[in-house]
């Protein structure tokens, strides 16, 4: 166990794609995972949707692994760990609907079990969050399709209310949308928008296509340099030009060691004559001169 500085470097994108069938989400998927890591060998998508990954084997050579009924818990959490232990980069998950809400899905699992229903949650819902958390631990992008309920809405065409497929809530358990860092949600028309974004990137954002420029502008968010330690140091002198007021300047002149105080003295000084915020004496230190309103220094030289 040990502190770490914070580093967005070591940050991986989790990400649902969610949207009724037909609206492009595994297409969409694949696009953004080239966008993330540029390389389609570095891709793999854990295929549920029978085959439905290989449809689009024209965009590049990507992996595909098949997973079939029961669609269990821990036979995602094997599939995305052997995914892991292959060196891929990106994994999408195609789609995490079925671990909730198809053939040995934990609604399914649920449904068959004897006893009482609310003390079988108590046993179900340890499987599920294992499944979650090999998502969030995972040391790969991780995009996760959602299938969502779908309806029709009447709308006008040429004149003629036309019935058009839209999708409403995600087929998965409540509250998956919080675990994820983006949430974009898809209709039948290809058009996307964020319904939960942690990147700001897509925040109040008009509806837009997913391209792989969309990943790419993921994968820049995610690699973005913030750390201090990465940078170089503040020299004494950068560090004296930024101090605003008497008393950070006292602080600062404290942490030097005295064989720095003797070199920078006049340093100190000429910026001690500068700000017109001095401290109570008792945060003065001695060999600073106080400055008067004159602008003029009070007391001997450091």
């Amino acid at each position: 166990m040990k502190l770490e500085q914070a580093s967005r470097k070591r940050a991986k994108i989790r990400l649902g794609l969610q949207g009724p069938s037909g609206s492009g989400k595994t297409y969409s998927a694949l696009l953004l995972a080239y966008g993330l890591c540029g390389n389609w060998s570095k891709i793999v998508v854990i295929d549920t949707e029978h085959h439905s990954a290989e449809l689009y084997a024209h965009l590049g050579n990507y992996y595909v692994l098949h997973i079939g009924a029961p669609f269990t818990p821990e036979k995602y959490i094997e599939a995305i760990q052997l995914c892991e232990k292959s060196g891929m980069e990106v994994i999408v998950v195609d789609s995490i609907s079925h671990e909730w809400e198809s053939s040995g899905g934990i609604l399914d699992i649920h449904s068959n079990m004897a006893g009482n229903s609310f003390t079988n949650w108590s046993k179900l819902t340890p499987r599920h969050n294992s499944f979650i958390q090999t998502i969030l631990q995972s040391n790969a992008h991780i995009i996760c399709t959602i299938r969502s309920k779908q309806d029709y809405v009447l709308q006008e065409k040429n004149g003629k209310q036309v019935p058009e497929k839209v999708g409403l809530k995600g087929i998965t358990r409540d509250g998956m949308d919080y675990e994820l860092t983006v949430v974009f949600d898809i209709d039948i028309k290809h058009n996307c928008n964020a319904s939960k974004d942690r990147t700001n990137l897509f925040c109040n954002a008009p509806e837009f296509k997913v391209t792989i420029d969309t990943g790419k502008k993921i994968a820049e968010w995610c690699n973005a340099n913030h750390v201090v330690n990465e940078t170089e140091p503040l020299t004494i002198e950068e560090l004296v030009a930024v101090c605003n007021t008497y008393e950070e300047l006292v602080i600062l002149f404290g942490t030097l060691e005295e064989a720095d105080k003797t070199k920078h003295k006049s340093l100190f000084n000429q910026r001690a004559q500068t700000i017109q915020q001095p401290v109570s004496s008792a945060e003065i230190i001695h060999s600073l001169p106080k400055p008067s309103t004159n602008g003029t220094s009070n007391s001997t030289t450091a």
